[in-house]
């Protein structure tokens, strides 16, 4: 698949953008600076990103959406614009700064837009997730106290019977949707004063994005981040994914998980083409891989998992570069996607940290090492971003040997279990009006992430497990996501997640949730048990006795989140009535 450009500069493959989203000649690319700011500082804004794109590269495909209906494609300078024209409709529909409105879509260009045009409106963006519930969508809404509701069509169900204004999008990009009436009559209410009609805000540390956790343990909490931190964040991944103007990026990540890990700013910095999709189709996937010059993507593990063992899986004419993030991928994945071409870029981060904030650096002495060794390298959570702060692991409260509360580091020996912790430029600036939860969240001057960890002696951390998710048998502490390791390294197995089970004797035991690979099915058809005494064999290869599955069971499916995690709170509540 190939973008054709005509002659007309705002013409691509025949679409042609609404008149409103056409700027004026000789637009000026700046936004209003507040009064009174000292000569030498300028405050950290990621929408400038943008503009200083459409001021670079304005004729240069920005926005690609080519898979629908009726497909739209946006230069940066058209593109610009059209973010303007939302700021201006935002402010015409009385929103004033730091209040907060909603967005519900997949990946298409209102949400593109969305992200960038609440900064420019200085207003507070929630990304809500799709997948969620009306009931849920509803508890977000009151939540954030959001004032307006951009969506989709295909999601108004989830906003049935609310009373908060909202602007549907027929995700069309032609005269007539009622998105595009909204952001025409932004531009009209403009009065052609342009980006220097909107003020700059001039407090970087503002809210920028209000992204809600996903609840799994509770009701979601609202994540509030600031216009420093997207920055700095942005900055580091296209740094560390050496994005650059000859740099495409497929969106597979949606876009309402963690603002998109701040990818959304990450490619207007360095003036990248965006390539959206609705929904993730393995197939379409491949076909922009092979046809559309797609250099960078975003995924979760079991998403990544679905890309190298499509049947259209092959090596790429071109180098692409995988982020991987969300859980903790296995070594046989990351291998998975060397031998077919993707390099892997392995970073790790929550919704509170922006999403990444630390990568696992490859070394030079493992180019010597096996794959499957080197993989298991690869596989550890690393280092931080250099924008980010200082990361440690540090004992667990109720194990702290500080009887004063003081975080206590573990130490360098790959083996002492603790929690990472960290702090710095891309750290929350809070949970939205939940005073204890913060409180709680940054015991001891840092951010605990809940995840269990030992620091190797290479100063980079590797995640055991999440505190809930630890195995203990016999007095041992299994991670389920070390066992996890090794069992994905079966050649039959496609996916699996272990989880705790009550044992008589041992007081818990490892219970193996396990999905065949299609292409070996059929051998265990009728046959598990037969299966699961083949993988114990393999595990006590490679695992001590504590650590190995005492129980396997064949699924066609796990229970997961919107963005791919698995659901082992689930899997535990069928393991409990066992």
């Amino acid at each position: 698949m190939t973008f054709a450009t005509r002659s007309n500069s705002t013409t691509f493959n025949g679409f042609e953008p609404t008149p409103e989203s056409i700027p004026p000649p000789y637009n000026e690319l700046r936004l209003k600076l507040p009064s009174n700011l000292p000569v030498n500082y300028h405050p950290l804004n990621p929408l400038e990103f943008l503009l200083r794109a459409a001021l670079i590269y304005p004729n240069k495909l920005a926005v690609v959406h080519p898979d629908v209906k009726t497909p739209a494609f946006y230069s940066y300078s058209v593109w610009a614009q059209r973010v303007q024209n939302l700021g201006y409709a935002l402010v015409k529909a009385g929103l004033k700064p730091g209040d907060r409105i909603a967005v519900i879509a997949p990946n298409v260009p209102m949400m593109a837009d969305a992200l960038q045009g609440a900064l420019a409106a200085r207003v507070v963006l929630t990304a809500i997730n799709t997948r969620l519930t009306p009931q849920e969508v509803a508890y977000i809404l009151e939540h954030s106290g959001s004032k307006l509701v951009l969506i989709d069509s295909e999601y108004l169900h989830l906003i049935e019977g609310t009373r908060i204004p909202f602007v549907v999008s027929n995700d069309t990009g032609n005269n007539g949707d009622p998105y595009e009436r909204f952001l025409s009559e932004g531009r009209q209410f403009s009065g052609e004063k342009g980006w220097s009609g909107l003020e700059m805000e001039a407090d970087e540390n503002a809210p920028a994005m209000l992204c809600y956790t996903s609840g799994t343990t509770g009701r979601p909490k609202g994540v509030l981040t600031t216009l420093r931190g997207t920055y700095l964040a942005a900055l580091a991944n296209a740094f560390e994914g050496q994005m650059n103007a000859n740099s495409t990026y497929l969106w597979i990540l949606p876009m309402f998980h963690a603002a998109g890990w701040t990818f959304p700013w990450a490619n207007t910095f360095a003036f990248t083409t965006q390539i959206t999709m609705r929904s993730v189709d393995y197939p379409l996937i491949w076909k922009h891989f092979l046809h559309s010059r797609v250099t960078h993507y975003c995924g979760a593990p079991t998403v990544q998992i679905g890309i190298v063992n499509d049947p259209a899986a092959k090596h790429p004419p071109q180098q692409i570069r995988a982020y991987i993030a969300g859980a903790a991928p296995t070594a046989h994945l990351i291998g998975s996607l060397e031998k077919i071409g993707i390099e892997p870029i392995h970073v790790y981060g929550l919704t509170e940290t922006y999403g990444p904030f630390t990568r696992n650096y490859p070394q030079e002495s493992w180019s010597s090492l096996s794959l499957e060794e080197r993989s298991k390298l690869m596989a550890r959570q690393g280092h931080p971003f250099v924008t980010a702060g200082g990361m440690r692991v540090v004992y667990r409260a109720e194990e702290s040997p500080d009887p004063n509360g003081e975080l206590v580091d573990v130490p360098k020996d790959g083996k002492t279990m603790g929690e990472i912790v960290t702090r710095g430029n891309i750290v929350m600036k809070e949970y939205f009006n939940d005073i204890e939860a913060t409180n709680k969240a940054f015991r001891g001057g840092y951010f605990g992430s809940g995840d269990l960890a030992v620091m190797n002696p290479d100063g980079s951390a590797s995640i055991l497990d999440r505190s809930k998710d630890i195995i203990i048998s016999g007095g041992e502490n299994a991670s389920s996501l070390a066992i996890e390791q090794e069992l994905a390294s079966h050649p039959h197995i496609l996916e699996v997640s272990v989880v705790a089970r009550e044992h008589k004797k041992w007081g818990e035991r490892p219970m193996a949730f396990v999905i065949l690979h299609p292409q070996h099915a059929s051998k265990w058809k009728g046959r598990h048990g037969d299966f699961a005494r083949d993988l114990k064999a393999h595990a006590k290869r490679r695992l001590p006795g504590f650590a190995c599955p005492e129980w396997v069971e064949i699924v066609p499916e796990l229970p997961k989140t919107s963005t791919g995690k698995i659901l082992k709170a689930q899997l535990r509540k069928v393991v409990a009535k066992l």
